[in-house]
């Protein structure tokens, strides 16, 4: 089975959920409307990312950085190709409707 990884920088307690874009580093930008706290924002991470890139709950996993902005997310049965153009054309999707 495929795992793929990727990197994320949380702005958790936003106004709105959404991703943001690249940062400079690579990782991508992404605003959650859930608290830090008891792991509410790493649950609306995993969802959010679960919806806007089209896959189950179930295959999307904060794997490390539980209690840090910068986190690494796993992709259970996606390749790293197929989530890459996943995130690209769901960033364009967002700043379309931006």
């Amino acid at each position: 089975m495929s795992i793929a990884r990727l990197t994320v920088r949380v702005q958790p307690g936003a106004r709105a959920a959404g991703l943001v874009g690249r940062r400079a580093d690579g990782a991508l930008a992404l605003r959650v409307t859930a608290p830090a706290l008891e792991g509410r924002a790493n649950r609306a991470v995993e969802e959010l990312l679960a919806e806007r890139l089209g896959l189950r709950r179930s295959q999307v996993k904060v794997a490390r950085g539980e209690t840090s902005r910068t986190k690494q997310v796993e992709f259970e049965g996606v390749t790293q190709d197929t989530l890459d153009r996943r995130v690209a054309l769901a960033l364009g999707a967002a700043a379309e409707t931006s």
